[in-house]
Order: C-alpha cells, then sequence, then structure tokens
C-alpha cells in the first residue's frame, strides 16, 4: 500500500509538472528575437490571458510592445499574448525569471477622452484595476467614467482607458471595446476557458 502511495505521488507531481512547464520538444521553431525572456508557453497559476471579445479586435490578446519588456498596451496576436492578474489594484504582467511588469496609466488631464495605458517596472500610482466577473476594470476617484469597463484600442492596436460613452464621440482612429456598455470586452482567460 505504501508503495502504491509513493506512485500516486510520484505521478502526481509528474502529471503537475507537465501542466506547468512546457515540454521538451525536438521541433525548432523560428521565433522573433525578444528582448527579455517571457514565461513560457502555457499559463502559471492564477494569471490569466486577457483578451478582446469584440469586432474589429475580436481574440486580439493584450500584451506589451516589445514584447515582455516595459513598453505600450497593445491587443496582438494570440501567439504572443501576455499573462497577467490583478493583485491590490495592480494589473501585472509575469514575465521571465518570475519578473513583474505593472499597467500604468497616463494620468487624467480636463480635456482627455482617453488615456495611454504602458507597463513599466513600477507600480501604477494613478486608479486601480479591479477583476468584474471576467471583465477588466479601471477606475479612479478623480474620474467619473460613465463605464468603468470601457477601452479603446487605437493606432498600432494600442490599448486605452476609453473616459467617454461607448460609441459616443468615438476618438478618430480609434474602436470602442465594450459589450453591450455594461461588460469590458478584454476578459480574462485561464486554461479551461473555451
Amino acid at each position: 500500500m505504501r508503495s502504491l502511495l509513493s506512485l500516486v505521488a510520484l505521478l502526481s507531481t509528474t502529471a503537475m509538472a507537465a501542466i506547468v512547464a512546457p515540454a521538451a520538444s525536438s521541433t525548432t521553431i523560428a521565433t522573433p528575437s525578444l528582448t527579455a525572456s517571457g514565461p513560457g508557453t502555457t499559463l502559471q497559476p492564477g494569471y490569466y490571458w486577457i483578451r478582446a471579445v469584440e469586432a474589429p479586435n475580436f481574440h486580439k490578446y493584450l500584451q506589451t510592445k516589445p514584447q515582455y519588456s516595459p513598453g505600450t498596451a497593445l491587443l496582438d496576436s494570440y501567439t504572443t499574448a501576455g499573462r497577467f492578474q490583478i493583485v491590490s489594484g495592480q494589473l501585472v504582467q509575469l514575465i521571465g525569471g518570475g519578473g513583474l511588469l505593472y499597467a500604468n496609466v497616463e494620468t487624467n488631464t480636463t480635456a482627455a477622452t482617453k488615456l495611454a495605458v504602458s507597463f513599466n517596472e513600477s507600480k501604477n500610482t494613478y486608479g486601480t484595476f479591479v477583476f468584474s466577473g471576467d471583465a477588466v476594470t479601471w477606475s479612479t476617484p478623480d474620474s467619473k467614467r460613465p463605464n468603468l469597463s470601457a477601452w479603446l484600442v487605437c493606432e498600432e492596436q494600442s490599448l486605452w482607458i476609453n473616459l467617454g460613452d461607448y460609441m459616443y464621440m468615438t476618438p478618430a482612429g480609434c474602436a470602442d471595446e465594450t459589450v453591450s456598455g455594461r461588460v469590458l470586452v478584454v476578459r480574462r482567460w485561464n486554461a479551461n476557458s473555451v
């Protein structure tokens, strides 16, 4: 019986390692040169892919440019998707070696209709990110947004916080990203989501 339990424990550990760590492969795939390394091809526990679920950015995934490095937040191909979670109001991206990048939102000005989002090594000091169901929301006490989950995708697929109403006075060169005006199109997905 003791041997059987040891075997079950070994198999469970091996199976868990296979789920968390990508399997070694003899196949070589050409990939572009990256500024920094990423977390691998599978999701780590507690992390999610965040994607749009509405045209024209249907199933475009949140990531940084340059990939896994401080830079612009954007929605692009699933093949370069980042891994994210929200911790204490911070939207964080997991990068290689267990490092993190933090989503930073530019400070609002009185004339702003949208706020840029970028990823940096320093924590965000403006506003708070929260998952509301599977939607990603952002708020700050000094901005009364009509929709906390309203986002814009603008030039070169860059991601912005939308300060206005959905489909009303959308800035030129941008696409509104909300679902029925209540739930943000950018959603979190884990390995079990379909």
